[in-house]
């Protein structure tokens, strides 16, 4: 762990120079997010659209909030999860990877951060502060804890699934690109999942656990009792998509034949 703080350690000292654009990313990224969130606000702003099913709008809208918070911390280590195809097996950078003793996974994660999704999480942050006030919730020692561990576990999700994704370059070219889609797929996730039909219900919450992520962890704090098995169950999804994405990696490091061969 020591020698991954020096990684980050070595991304800050190199952000450092070029201060200037750190900051445009960070505006970047709060805009892009702004943007999703102006759709839900029309969505149902109250005058058209109250709600969604039996969900309210200042419900949604914690929803949509809180799902920042796991995204931002799963963007702001997972740039070369994006594109390891590319740069690692196709570029033949996974041969320095393999040279050092350390794991490979975590060496790929560290190499590079996106700390500009800082941005996303503060907006998050405010958007839940404000709909908490409007749903009169109050949070107790209890449900921060709770806070801590859904968003550490989400965020550990979408690591996961990601990787899995990653490893995927070890048994075939991507040239497709299969992360941009699954990605898109997180949308999904930051809505009610009881709004989409049964089909899509069983995908984001077994197959593509995206509801466990915010969904199924944000019932918690809107008293949402039925809900409250899965809503518990997020660390054990977070911990089995862990397991299953290092096994996944495992495999495809053992496939590794290096660019050149």
């Amino acid at each position: 762990m020591s020698i991954y703080w020096y990684y980050f350690l070595q991304f800050i000292r190199s952000k450092a120079e070029y201060r200037f654009d750190f900051l445009i990313g960070i505006l970047t990224h709060l805009l892009i997010a702004s943007f999703g969130l102006l759709f839900v606000v029309f969505l149902v702003d109250g005058k058209v659209i109250t709600g969604i099913g039996d969900w309210s709008r200042d419900q949604i809208l914690f929803i949509y909030g809180y799902s920042m918070l796991p995204l931002s911390l799963f963007n702001a280590v997972s740039s070369n999860l994006y594109r390891f195809g590319d740069k690692y097996v196709n570029g033949g950078q996974f041969d320095r990877v393999l040279l050092r003793p350390l794991s490979t996974v975590g060496q790929i994660i560290f190499e590079s951060f996106n700390l500009e999704a800082v941005g996303t999480f503060i907006l998050g942050i405010v958007i839940i502060t404000n709909t908490a006030s409007s749903l009169h919730l109050s949070f107790s020692l209890l449900d921060y804890l709770w806070a801590i561990i859904s968003i550490f576990s989400g965020a550990l999700i979408l690591i996961s699934i990601f990787i899995i994704l990653a490893a995927l370059s070890f048994f075939y070219d991507d040239k497709l690109g299969i992360g941009a889609p699954v990605y898109s797929l997180i949308t999904f996730g930051r809505y009610p999942v009881t709004i989409f039909n049964k089909p899509i219900q069983i995908i984001l919450s077994f197959v593509i656990p995206f509801a466990f992520v915010t969904f199924y962890p944000a019932t918690y704090f809107l008293r949402r009792e039925e809900f409250a098995f899965y809503c518990f169950l997020t660390p054990v999804i977070a911990l089995i998509t862990l397991l299953i994405s290092l096994l996944v990696w495992r495999k495809g490091v053992s496939l590794y034949t290096s660019s050149g061969f």
